[in-house]
């Protein structure tokens, strides 16, 4: 298996798929275009999406023998169900901006991005069902789970005593879930029981591991397209912030005090955010996501020895690297 080369090729096929799919629908006599479609091209397509749900569908899929061809609509429900996610949580977060561009929200209004994170939702379980109706039973439950872990993350606003076991839930919920369904839909077609339970815990600890690299360069300021220390700003408890106000008292006060206003100024969230990174939390987060990167390797057990079995476990070590080269820059 050439996989740069299948890769590439395959994720070609997922975006064919795609545009086919986000073509306009039915939308009855005398109407000009179809809204809900419009806003779900302008979130799916060409908007810099890294497409890694559809890559780790056809790396697991490889690992076990699954034809690519039986794995392009596969591919695109994890992109289509992630995409869906996108445009309910800028809603909930009222966000302004996604990969550089305006969000669904800001520009058509609150209930186009519902209603099209909706219709994305349907359409990818449609698609499904015409593959293995298996595929849409976890698919659904995903979905679930994504869902009860996003309200959790609204309720945790500002929560600067939130246990880590609930901020590891959260994490596995928005985005382990679906990794690992990933995964577990590949080894479903394989008709691989014991596959099915190695991606999915592999891509459950990927996910949280995927999160804690995020909440890591918010405070390193790394993140493309995102404002430093936005998590700071907008009183989310990550990782980070929360192993840092466990060391500095002083800071716990600055934070409760920050948080209790309803606008945080700039130069107060740099202070609040440079004493964080201070505190050596970023180091400690980084720990806590090479064990859950450790984790999922173990997971993967015997499925590494392979070429795409192999892709899977070097992404998972690519995180680790990458997130270790940014403190270390960070440092220099």
């Amino acid at each position: 298996m050439d996989v740069a080369h299948e890769l590439t090729e395959f994720l070609g096929q997922v975006e064919q798929r795609l545009v086919t799919l986000l073509a306009d629908g039915d939308v009855g006599p005398d109407v000009k275009g179809d809204t809900l479609m419009d806003a779900a091209r302008h979130l799916c397509l060409g908007a810099g999406g890294k497409r890694a749900r559809p890559m780790l569908v056809r790396l697991f899929g490889g690992a076990v023998g699954v034809p690519a061809s039986r794995l392009v609509d596969v591919g695109v429900a994890a992109e289509m169900i992630h995409s869906a996610s996108l445009l309910h949580d800028d809603v909930v977060d009222a966000g302004m901006f996604r990969r550089g561009r305006p969000t669904v929200n800001a520009r058509w209004g609150n209930i186009v991005a519902v209603m099209s994170g909706d219709l994305i939702l349907s359409t990818a379980l449609s698609q499904l069902s015409l593959l293995d109706a298996r595929l849409v039973q976890s698919g659904l439950a995903v979905v679930s789970e994504m869902t009860r872990a996003a309200i959790a993350e609204v309720e945790a606003r500002g929560d600067m005593d939130l246990p880590l076991t609930r901020l590891r839930y959260i994490a596995e919920g928005k985005t382990g879930s679906l990794f690992g369904w990933c995964g577990k839909a590949a080894a479903t077609l394989a008709d691989l029981p014991e596959a099915v339970e190695r991606f999915d815990a592999f891509g459950r600890h990927l996910g949280v591991a995927f999160q804690i690299a995020d909440d890591i360069r918010d405070i390193l300021g790394t993140d493309v397209g995102k404002p430093r220390y936005a998590d700071v700003h907008s009183r989310t408890p990550s990782l980070p912030i929360l192993l840092a106000v466990s060391r500095d008292e002083s800071l716990r006060r600055k934070l409760k005090d920050a948080w209790a206003f309803s606008v945080i100024t700039p130069e107060r969230t740099r202070e609040i955010g440079s004493a964080i990174e201070a505190t050596g939390a970023v180091e400690a987060s980084m720990q806590r996501m090479n064990v859950e990167i450790e984790a999922a390797l173990d997971k993967l057990g015997p499925y590494t020895h392979g070429a795409a079995g192999a892709e899977l476990a070097g992404w998972a070590r690519k995180l680790s690297e990458g997130i270790a080269d940014q403190v270390k820059g960070r440092a220099a």
